[in-house]
């Protein structure tokens, strides 16, 4: 299976014209630019400070310019016209896995660079938590290529190189990290298997939800659909393996693939956050074309 390269990724962009992330809360405030704001507020940033002048609303005052210079002041605000977007990437070592034309990773990989080139092409500015084997990186969002570019090569480096075990680090990593950082009126696109996953305890999806949008990209794979077939299989990682029986296994396994889907399920109910299935037999672009075209089919 091949793992893709820096240039590959860069290369996805040729495929994003006619694609759009859009936005499926209802707006509570307008911002001048092409998106709604899903905050309260006014939805502006500061640009600068100037005299005060009969007409202006007396609440922006600069009080302490006013003080400074002896003569009142007011804060100019302009609208913000660019959407902050975060790439929550989970890039575990388990996911180092696949049955058909792409590991897991590979796919995540893909199509986090390919919604990063829809973001960016779309006047977002684009930011990424990715979550490797044993840490988490945080790429703060920028503009255009020089917020994409960052997140590509982070990508490539840290992809998972072999099968192993769940590292100490998880998406709940990159989750609280994203807490402190994550502006009201950010999207939020998180790409995973969501293999572990704690929606009874965990507090910062719930968190991040109030202020911002959601959308879930779920990896899967035949295997881990279908269970194993008829015969004895030696599975697990290196130093860590055991012989299973297809069958007899089947039930057990099954029902552990829906006890995941159930979490998955209840956990977008509580964002209130759509989920697209993307899977290892397909090309990345079938199913987030479809997507980003408008064109989603009810998951």
């Amino acid at each position: 299976m091949i793992v893709p390269d820096l240039n590959e990724l860069v290369a996805m962009r040729a495929a994003t014209p006619g694609l759009r992330l859009t936005s499926r809360r209802t707006a509570r405030a307008l911002h001048a630019g092409s998106h709604r704001s899903i905050q309260r507020g006014r939805g502006l940033e500061f640009q600068e400070v100037r005299p005060y002048v009969n007409g202006d609303d007396p609440r922006t005052i600069d009080w302490r310019v006013t003080a400074r210079r002896g003569r009142p002041h007011t804060k100019l605000f302009r609208e913000e016209r660019e959407r902050p977007v975060w790439l929550l990437v989970d890039l575990n070592p388990t996911m180092f896995f696949g049955t058909r034309k792409q590991l897991k990773s590979t796919l995540v990989t893909r199509a986090a660079a390919l919604l990063a080139w829809t973001a960016a092409g779309g006047g977002d500015r684009v930011g990424a938590a990715i979550v490797g084997s044993s840490n988490y990186r945080i790429i703060p969002p920028r503009a255009r290529e020089s917020g994409v570019l960052p997140v590509l090569a982070a990508l490539i480096e840290m992809q998972p190189t072999e099968p192993a075990l769940a590292a100490t680090v998880s998406l709940d990593n990159g989750l609280d990290a994203l807490v402190p950082v994550a502006h009201p009126g950010s999207l939020i696109l998180t790409l995973s298997d969501f293999a572990v996953l704690d929606t009874q305890t965990h507090s910062a999806w719930a968190s991040l939800a109030v202020h911002n949008e959601f959308q879930l990209f779920r990896v899967t794979d035949p295997l881990e659909r279908e269970a194993l077939p008829d015969g004895r299989f030696r599975v697990g990682v290196r130093g860590r393996s055991a012989t299973i029986d297809g069958a007899g296994s089947r039930s057990a396994w099954l029902a552990k693939w829906q006890e995941r889907n159930s979490r998955i399920e209840k956990l977008a109910s509580r964002l209130g956050a759509p989920v697209t299935e993307l899977d290892t037999r397909q090309p990345v672009e079938e199913p987030l074309r479809a997507v980003l075209a408008g064109k989603r089919s009810a998951a």
